[in-house]
C-alpha cells in the first residue's frame, strides 16, 4: 500500500520514477573523443557481438559470424576518415582498404546474440527466437523453448558458464530484439533470465519482471551473475543457479546498458549503447501523446534513443541540438551516442569512453577486452573499433 501512495506523490510532485532529470556525466563518466580517435579494425553493416574463440576475433553481422582480422588494429584512419577540409585525401595518415572479414558461419535469420566457450564452441541466438549451437559437445543442438511449452521469444544476451551450462536473457515477452525502440516506448518489463543445460534443453528461469534485459557478466566464480537491466537504467546481481530477487549494483545510469565482458583484473566493461534524455524521460511520462506518435508516426522519427543519426529533416529535434553555422556542438541534445563505460569489481564506473553528438561512432553495443586492447563494435557507426585498455584521461573536456 505504501508503494502506492509513494508513486502517486511522486508523480505529483515530479520525483522519483516520475521525474524528467537526468544524470550529468562527469567524473569517471567525463566526456571525450576517444571512441572516434579509435583504430579501425574492420568496416561493416551494423556489427554486433564480438566474442573470442579459438583465438580469433569473431563479430556478428546480420545473419553471419565473420572473422575479423586483429592485426589490422591501429594502422592509422580510414580513407573515408582521412580526408581534409578540401576533400582531398591525406595519403601520409591513410591506410590502405581494410581486408574484406571472412565468414565464419551463416544463420537463416538475423542474430541477436553470441557466446563462446573454449576453442570451438559458439551458440547464436537468432532474431527468429532459436537457439543454435555450432561446434563442441553439443554441436547441432538447437532450442526453441524454455520448457513448460513457453517459446523463446527475444534473446538479447548469452553467457556460457562451462561447457555444458548457457545463461540467456530475454529481453521481453512482446517483442523480438529489433523492436527495442518499441519494447521502451510501450514501458514493458516482461524481460527475465534464465539457465540452460545444453545437454538435456531444460531450463530454469532465475528472475522474471526485467524492463529489458540486455547484459550478462559471471562474478564470485560464477555462482552469481550481473545482468544490465536497461529501461531501468541500471546492473542487477543474482544467484546463478536458483531464483533469486535481483540487488542492484550499480543504478541510475545516464544512458541504457547493455553487454559486458570481462577484465583481467576481475572488473568489466559496459557497453551504453543509447543515451538518455530530458525530452525522451518526458515522453515516456506522457501517455497520450506517446501511444498517437507510435500510432501515427513512422519509428525512425519517433522521439526515443536510436543507435544512429540519419541526418533527416523528420528527425525530432531539441533546443540545443540545432546547427550553428554548420556545425553541431558536441555537447547538444542527440538521440544516439557511443559510451562504453570500466567498472570495478564491485560494479563502480572507473573510467570511460566517449563519441559525442557531433561524433560518428555511435551505438556501441557489444565490447571485449583481449590483453591490452579493447574491442568495439559501433553499429550505429558500421565498425568494429579498437582501443587501448588503459590510456591517460584527456588533459582538457573537447569542445
Amino acid at each position: 500500500m505504501s508503494n502506492i501512495f509513494r508513486r502517486m506523490f511522486d508523480a505529483l510532485l515530479g520525483r522519483g520514477d516520475a521525474a524528467v532529470t537526468v544524470p550529468p556525466m562527469d567524473g569517471a563518466l567525463q566526456p571525450d573523443t576517444r571512441i572516434d580517435e579509435a583504430g579501425v579494425v574492420a568496416e561493416l553493416r551494423a556489427p554486433d557481438n564480438l566474442v573470442w574463440l579459438g583465438g580469433r576475433l569473431l563479430c556478428s553481422s546480420g545473419g553471419e559470424v565473420l572473422v575479423l582480422d586483429a592485426a589490422a588494429v591501429g594502422r592509422g584512419c580510414a580513407l573515408s576518415e582521412a580526408r581534409g577540409a578540401t576533400g582531398q585525401i591525406d595519403t601520409a595518415n591513410a591506410r590502405p582498404p581494410l581486408e574484406s572479414p571472412s565468414v565464419y558461419t551463416r544463420f537463416d535469420a538475423r542474430i541477436a546474440c553470441l557466446a563462446a566457450f573454449g576453442d570451438d564452441t559458439l551458440v547464436a541466438g537468432l532474431d527468429s527466437g532459436l537457439l543454435v549451437v555450432r561446434g563442441g559437445a553439443h554441436d547441432g543442438r538447437r532450442i526453441e523453448g524454455w520448457g513448460q511449452g513457453g517459446k523463446i521469444h527475444c534473446p538479447t544476451a548469452m553467457l556460457m558458464l562451462d561447457a555444458h551450462t548457457l545463461l540467456v536473457t530475454e529481453g521481453s515477452t512482446q517483442h523480438r530484439p529489433a523492436d527495442w525502440q518499441q519494447d521502451l516506448m510501450e514501458k514493458n518489463a516482461s524481460g527475465s533470465v534464465w539457465r540452460v543445460d545444453l545437454r538435456s534443453g531444460e531450463s530454469i528461469c532465475l528472475a522474471r519482471g526485467l524492463a529489458w534485459p540486455n547484459g550478462l557478466l559471471a562474478v564470485d566464480g560464477g555462482k552469481r551473475v550481473r545482468v544490465s537491466e536497461s529501461w531501468r537504467h541500471r546492473i542487477i546481481e543474482l544467484a546463478a543457479d536458483t531464483p533469486s530477487t535481483p540487488q542492484e549494483v550499480l543504478g541510475d545510469l545516464p544512458g541504457y546498458p547493455g553487454r559486458m565482458t570481462a577484465t583481467p583484473d576481475g572488473g568489466a566493461w559496459l557497453a551504453v549503447f543509447a543515451a538518455r534524455s530530458q525530452l525522451v524521460e518526458l515522453v515516456l511520462r506522457e501517455h497520450g501523446f506517446r501511444r498517437d506518435m507510435m500510432r501515427e508516426i513512422a519509428r525512425e522519427h519517433w522521439i526515443c534513443p536510436s543507435l544512429s543519426s540519419k541526418n533527416s529533416h523528420l528527425e525530432p529535434l531539441q533546443r540545443g541540438g540545432l546547427k550553428q553555422m554548420g556545425i553541431l556542438k558536441p555537447w547538444a541534445p542527440t538521440r544516439s551516442y557511443g559510451l562504453v563505460v570500466q567498472l570495478d569489481a564491485d560494479g563502480n564506473p572507473l573510467a570511460s569512453r566517449h563519441s559525442r553528438a557531433d561524433g560518428r561512432r555511435h551505438g556501441v553495443t557489444s565490447v571485449l577486452q583481449a590483453g591490452d586492447t579493447v574491442y568495439l563494435a559501433s553499429q550505429g557507426g558500421d565498425a568494429v573499433l579498437s582501443l587501448p585498455a588503459s590510456t591517460p584521461p584527456p588533459s582538457r573536456l573537447p569542445t
